[in-house]
């Protein structure tokens, strides 16, 4: 009796009658597409195998090179960013009922997860304010690309989306691939190169045929758009919607984007209570004003609550609004959203709730009062400009370097144990040798100091 694998189950035989089946002599005919210099032409070394006591103590060796996220040594941001996470959060959104949950199809029997992502839904309207939030988006990035999507089919004859000159590159791409297979044109707007606000004149001069008109606020690179009124008068009198990309956590401090009327709102959501963890997960916010014609193109699902009509009242929640592609008339799919983020999202609604309002204002103030007292302190230093662009700032903002490279600074700060920010030299060369840091809450006056002083020591003795 041949010996049979008690995890692979195909035999020779059963392999035999396969190859048989699809027209191959052998396994090697599935990979005749595969150059043969780039095939694998020795056994692999494997280790032999090792108890589980052995592996466990193998990995907590590995482990123990890595270099703590959240001591506050790392002032990197860009889309992503460290915060504070009480420990109450991941223990409620943790729970099995969330984890375990599957999509929302039948909401007979998935009344918890619909309630928990109503109350998602509910929290962020309140705090961005707008009247519709969906639940949810892949991320950011692909957000602002649906928005981009939802404005030009609102806007039917239009086929123009512009964007601010200082949007992240990253997600300048994601808008291209895909408003590109619709035909979408996708312009920037140029900035003044001192303040970073949007040039109204380059705007204006702009606005034929365009279908949004999207701001970020704070910017990509840190510094707030003071000129939101003005942007959102030029789009709404050339009959084009206003999409607003915001900090959720900045709302604390800075105008929601419902206050200067914003059409389509967009939020990257891993802020709230998701951890940093080799780039995600993260959570794409995505919102609207109360308009038929808007929600009715609203990407993704909009979950909603109802009671019985007569008395003992009792609450239920449905899938009010659900235009997916594993639905029915897949060929008229408006979204390329599949699935969503629930836990993402339930884990923000936790995080939410447990700062309420206050806590949300309180950790907003001191964001921005960490940030600011760095960006001063460094702009002290002979050699270093912080802000290298714009005047308020929030929470991340830019460093400029005369008379080093930024990667020569980024290296001499690791070699310190600690990490800067995103170079910037080469998606903003006219920033010239400059890094995008970000200070948040767990920034201590300690980290911030040692960040400060080490740039001292690295500007003026040299990277070393």
């Amino acid at each position: 009796m041949s010996f049979r694998h008690p995890w692979i189950p195909t035999d020779k035989e059963t392999e035999k009658a396969m190859l048989e089946a699809i027209g191959k002599k052998n396994i090697d005919d599935l990979f005749s597409d595969i150059p043969e210099e780039f095939r694998l032409q020795e056994d692999l070394h494997l280790p032999d195998a090792h108890t589980e006591f052995e592996v466990t103590q193998r990995i907590l060796e590995l482990a123990g090179k890595n270099k703590p996220a959240n001591d506050g040594r790392i002032f990197l941001g860009s889309g992503a960013g460290l915060h504070y996470i009480p420990s109450a959060v991941p223990a409620l959104a943790g729970r099995s009922e969330f984890v375990t949950s599957y999509t929302s199809y039948q909401a007979e029997v998935s009344q918890g997860m619909l309630q928990t992502l109503f109350e998602y839904q509910s929290l962020l309207a309140e705090l961005l304010l707008v009247d519709v939030v969906n639940s949810s988006m892949y991320d950011m990035a692909t957000g602002v690309a649906e928005a981009a999507r939802m404005a030009v089919r609102v806007k039917k004859k239009k086929d123009k989306f512009l964007v601010p000159g200082t949007i992240d590159p990253e997600h300048y791409s994601v808008i291209h691939t895909y408003t590109e297979p619709a035909d979408i044109t996708v312009e920037r707007v140029s900035y003044h190169p001192e303040t970073g606000l949007m040039d109204l004149d380059d705007l204006e001069g702009k606005m034929d045929g365009v279908a949004g008109v999207y701001i970020e606020n704070p910017s990509h690179l840190g510094f707030i758009e003071s000129q939101v009124e003005e942007i959102g008068k030029i789009a709404h009198s050339n009959d084009a919607l206003l999409v607003a990309g915001v900090d959720v956590l900045s709302l604390g401090v800075i105008r929601p984007p419902g206050d200067y009327e914003a059409d389509i709102v967009v939020a990257e959501g891993q802020h709230l209570g998701s951890p940093v963890s080799y780039g995600g997960p993260l959570l794409g916010v995505f919102g609207c004003r109360n308009d038929r014609k808007l929600i009715y193109q609203l990407p993704g699902r909009l979950v909603g609550m109802t009671r019985t009509q007569q008395e003992p009242f009792e609450t239920g929640y449905v899938l009010t609004l659900s235009p997916r592609e594993q639905h029915i008339r897949r060929e008229k799919a408006t979204s390329n959203i599949c699935s969503n983020q629930a836990l993402a999202a339930v884990t923000a609604a936790v995080y939410m709730s447990l700062l309420g309002p206050a806590g949300i204002r309180q950790l907003g103030e001191t964001i921005a009062l960490n940030s600011n007292y760095v960006a001063a302190r460094l702009n002290e230093i002979e050699g270093v400009r912080a802000p290298a662009i714009g005047t308020s700032i929030w929470k991340e903002f830019v460093v400029q370097f005369e008379s080093m490279s930024a990667k020569d600074v980024h290296l001499a700060l690791l070699r310190r144990g600690l990490h800067g920010g995103k170079i910037l030299t080469n998606d903003f060369p006219g920033l010239g040798e400059s890094m995008l840091f970000s200070v948040t809450e767990i920034h201590t006056k300690r980290n911030m100091d040692q960040l400060v002083e080490a740039v001292r020591d690295v500007v003026e003795g040299g990277a070393r």
